[in-house]
C-alpha cells in the first residue's frame, strides 16, 4: 500500500507541471520508480520467508501416497503338490498416510536459529538500500543543479566576454587599442563557447541519470537559497559519531549477522554425526479384486512408533562440510573486522567532509567577494589605461571559476551531511527534509 501511495503522489506531482520539484518530491518519485529499491524490497520479502522455512523443520511432516494398478498373473506350480494354477486379471489400489514428528534433531533446531539471523540480515540489507536511495536521489538532484549552474555560468561568462570583444573592436577601430586585444577577446569567446557546449552535454547526462531513478526527465527543480545555512555536526566529536556508527550502521549489522550465522553453521555441520529421533505414524489401506489364489483382499494397517537413526559413515561428507564451515567462519570473522574498520573510516570521512565543507564554503564566499572587487577594480584600471583587456578577461575568468567552485562546495557540504547520518545508521526521509529546507 505504501508503494502504491508513493506512486500516486508522484503522478499527481508530475501532472502539476507548474511548480518546480524539490528534493523530497524527487526522492518520492525514486521510491516509486527506482528498480534497485524495488529489487531490494523483493529481496527482503524473500529473506523473511527463511523464518517460516526454518520453523517447518520442527513441525510434523505429513505425506500421502496412493496407487491404482491393473495386474495380470500367470501361475504354474512346479513340485509334488498339485496346487492349482491359472491366469488371473484383477485391479488393486490403496493409499498410505505417514506422519513424522521430529523429537530430537539438533541440526533442525540450529537451522531454525539460523533463519532468525537470515531475516535480520535481510532487514538490515533493505535498510542499507533505503539509505543508499536517499543518497542517490540527493546526489542526482544536486548533480543536475550543478550542471545547470555550469550552463548558466558559461552563458553569463560568454555574455561578459562578448561585451569585452565588442569593446576591443571599437577601441581598435578608433585606434586606442591594438589588434591583440581583439584577438585575445575572440579566443576567449571561442573557448567559452566550447565550454558552454560541454556544460550542456553534461547537463543532459545528469538529467538522464535522474531519469534512471525516477523514470521521468526532470523539468524544473528548486535551487539552493542565496545563502546556505552552515551547521557543524552535533555532537562536535568524531569519536562519538564513530561510536554511534559501530552500534547502528546497517552494513555492520549485516556483517555481524553473517558472522553469527557462520558460527552456527560450524555447530550445525558438526551435528551431522548426531543421532536423530522421530515419532513416526502410518495408516494405510489396500484393496485387490483378485490374487493368484483367485480371491480378493481388503487390508488396513496402522502403526505408530519411535524411530532412531544414527549416521555412521557417509564417505567423509560430514567431516568435509565441517571443515568447510570452519573456513567460512574464519572468513566471516575477518569480514566483520573489515566492516568495523570500514565503518570507522566512512564515519570519519563523512564527519571531516562536513567540517571541511563548511570551511571551504566560507573561504569561497570570501573569495567570491574578493574576485568581484578585483573585476571591478580591473575594469576601472582598464578605463584609465593601467589595465589591459587581457587583465579584465582574466579577472572575469577568476570570478566565474570561484562562483562555480562555491556552488560545488555547497552541494558537497549537503551531501556530506547526509553521508554522515548514513554512516551512523540515522539517515531517513526526515533528515532529507532538513536538507530540502535549503532549497527555494
Amino acid at each position: 500500500m505504501k508503494r502504491k501511495f508513493l506512486l500516486l503522489s508522484t503522478l499527481l506531482v508530475a501532472q502539476n507541471g507548474v511548480q518546480a520539484a524539490d528534493l523530497l518530491e524527487t526522492f518520492h518519485a525514486a521510491q516509486a520508480n527506482d528498480p534497485v529499491i524495488a529489487a531490494a524490497y523483493a529481496s527482503q520479502q524473500a529473506g523473511e520467508e527463511k523464518l517460516a522455512q526454518g520453523r517447518s523443520l520442527l513441525l510434523p511432516a505429513v505425506n500421502l501416497n496412493a496407487n491404482s494398478t491393473f495386474n495380470e498373473l500367470n501361475t504354474r506350480y512346479l513340485g509334488p503338490f498339485p496346487f492349482p494354477g491359472g491366469d488371473y486379471r484383477f485391479n488393486s489400489h490403496g493409499y498410505n498416510v505417514s506422519v513424522v514428528q521430529p523429537l530430537y534433531r539438533e541440526q533442525n533446531w540450529l537451522a531454525y536459529s539460523e533463519s532468525e539471523l537470515q531475516v535480520a540480515a535481510a532487514e538490515a540489507q533493505y535498510k542499507v538500500a533505503e539509505q543508499e536511495l536517499v543518497l542517490r536521489a540527493a546526489q542526482a538532484y544536486f548533480d543536475v543543479l550543478n550542471a545547470q549552474d555550469g550552463v548558466e555560468l558559461a552563458q553569463a561568462q560568454q555574455d561578459a566576454i562578448t561585451e569585452q570583444l565588442g569593446q576591443a573592436k571599437r577601441n581598435f577601430e578608433v585606434g586606442s587599442a591594438t589588434i591583440t586585444d581583439t584577438l585575445e577577446a575572440q579566443a576567449r569567446f571561442d573557448l567559452t563557447g566550447a565550454q558552454e557546449l560541454a556544460a550542456k552535454n553534461n547537463l543532459e547526462i545528469k538529467r538522464r541519470v535522474m531519469q534512471q531513478l525516477t523514470n521521468s526527465l526532470p523539468d524544473q527543480l528548486k535551487r539552493l537559497a542565496a545563502e546556505v545555512k552552515l551547521e557543524y555536526p552535533q555532537p562536535a566529536d568524531v569519536e562519538k559519531w564513530i561510536a554511534d556508527a559501530q552500534l547502528n550502521n546497517p552494513q555492520l549489522a549485516i556483517a555481524q549477522a553473517s558472522s553469527q550465522l557462520a558460527e552456527k553453521e560450524v555447530t550445525r555441520n558438526r551435528g551431522g554425526h548426531y543421532p536423530t529421533v522421530d515419532l513416526v505414524a502410518n495408516y494405510g489401506s489396500s484393496y485387490a479384486s483378485g490374487s493368484n489364489f483367485g480371491v480378493g483382499t481388503d487390508t488396513r494397517n496402522a502403526n505408530i512408533g519411535v524411530q532412531l537413526n544414527i549416521p555412521l559413515f557417509q564417505g567423509g561428507l560430514i567431516n568435509s562440510k565441517w571443515r568447510e564451515a570452519e573456513a567460512n567462519r574464519e572468513r566471516a570473522k575477518q569480514e566483520l573486522e573489515n566492516a568495523h574498520r570500514n565503518v570507522t573510516l566512512q564515519t570519519s570521512q563523512a564527519y571531516l567532509g562536513v567540517v571541511s565543507g563548511i570551511a571551504q564554503v566560507q573561504a569561497l564566499q570570501q573569495a567570491l567577494t574578493s574576485s568581484t572587487s578585483v573585476l571591478e577594480a580591473t575594469k576601472t584600471g582598464q578605463e584609465v589605461g593601467v589595465r589591459t583587456n587581457l587583465d579584465v578577461l582574466n579577472a572575469q575568468q577568476q570570478l566565474y571559476s570561484t562562483r562555480r567552485d562555491l556552488y560545488q562546495a555547497e552541494y558537497n557540504y549537503l551531501i556530506s551531511k547526509l553521508r554522515l547520518k548514513a554512516a551512523a545508521g540515522a539517515l531517513d526521509e526526515a533528515e532529507l527534509a532538513k536538507v530540502n529546507q535549503a532549497l527555494h
